[in-house]
């Protein structure tokens, strides 16, 4: 296993450029209006035309961009096939965009279900549910109010409308894409079956395999019960023996690296130290909203505060579905956790 995690591509392309970072794989960057401001996408040499993989926000900004890359460093060749690596907006937006271009869709089929149906489910405003689901999270009196005066974030505002008909990509299968043989393994955990592909030389992780930043692992109203911690660590447990020292990762977001086995385990143990804390936190009980600093170590707000709360909950579903933790609800509607 190498000591150290590199980077062979130290700096991003710029706006409306590419870098080729393999023969006939090159990187784009694409912004984003967060925190994280960038997603990574890719295009894929096919000869006579294009594929893309992940494809970034849909906006005016974001037509514009790919329109310049299309007219530009993509120029002479049209793009025949979009691949999506999983249903999050940053990486689905601009998907129908390119099917209405001629392209076809291919993505896992949980992808596909979560991201038509997110779409299509436009809120004017927080559904009863959801409110429940803060409040049982112990989220700040003040943000969750700031939120019930607010229209929530809804997918149709970032992505545009998927095609009826999409291709299924489907673990273990292996996929021609820029004349490699890739072999399709779904990840987990961050997004529900997400599309990972490998070769013995590269391997493009989406979110999956990120290189110095964690994939948010969250619970949401759609699913409050859910698991995703123990979904990500048997993930990291299947996807492990795939890994080599000297394959260059294609992430989606911050930089290609090489060194996946180290990565690899400290996917695991991030969570397994977040756990840790997290046990001796709650000898006294506290709500998902309490439990920043032991899972995260540093103080916790503005825009990443939903995230926060909803890997919180993540943490303490996974204690509670091993039988660890207890949780009662108090008389503010919000759960309160405590060691078994």
């Amino acid at each position: 296993m190498t000591s150290t995690i590199r980077y062979p591509f130290e700096t991003p392309p710029t706006e409306g450029d590419t870098i080729e970072v393999a023969k006939g794989i090159h990187w784009i960057r694409l912004p984003l209006p967060m925190k994280l401001d960038h997603v990574n996408c890719y295009a894929l040499d096919e000869g006579d035309s294009w594929t893309i993989i992940d494809t970034g926000f849909a906006s005016q900004r974001g037509e514009k961009i790919w329109t310049s890359l299309l007219e530009g460093p993509l120029a002479g060749k049209p793009v025949s096939r979009v691949v999506v690596t999983h249903h999050h907006p940053d990486h689905v937006g601009m998907a129908g965009w390119f099917v209405g271009r001629g392209a076809d869709l291919w993505m896992p089929r949980t992808g596909w279900l979560m991201a038509r149906m997110l779409t299509l489910d436009e809120q004017p405003s927080y559904p009863p549910e959801t409110i429940q689901f803060y409040q049982r999270a112990g989220m700040d009196a003040g943000i969750l109010a700031k939120r019930q005066s607010e229209r929530p974030f809804n997918f149709a505002d970032c992505v545009r409308p998927l095609p009826l008909g999409f291709r299924r990509l489907v673990e273990g299968e292996v996929i021609q894409m820029a004349g490699r043989d890739w072999t399709v393994r779904m990840g987990n955990g961050h997004a529900p079956e997400h599309a990972t592909f490998w070769t013995d030389d590269i391997v493009i992780g989406g979110d999956q395999l990120l290189p110095s930043i964690s994939a948010n692992l969250g619970v949401y109203p759609t699913e409050p019960e859910a698991d995703p911690v123990a979904d990500w660590l048997e993930a990291c447990e299947r996807l492990a023996p795939f890994a080599t020292d000297t394959q260059l990762v294609l992430g989606g977001h911050k930089l290609p690296f090489t060194g996946l086995p180290k990565r690899m385990e400290q996917y695991s143990e991030n969570h397994h130290s977040a756990l840790r804390r997290l046990r001796a936190h709650l000898k006294e009980p506290h709500t998902a909203g309490d439990c920043f600093m032991p899972l995260f170590k540093r103080e916790i707000g503005g825009g990443e505060y939903g995230l926060a709360l909803v890997e919180a909950v993540a943490h303490l579903n996974h204690l509670y579905h091993l039988g660890e933790v207890t949780r009662t609800l108090g008389d503010d509607g919000a759960y309160l956790w405590r060691l078994t």
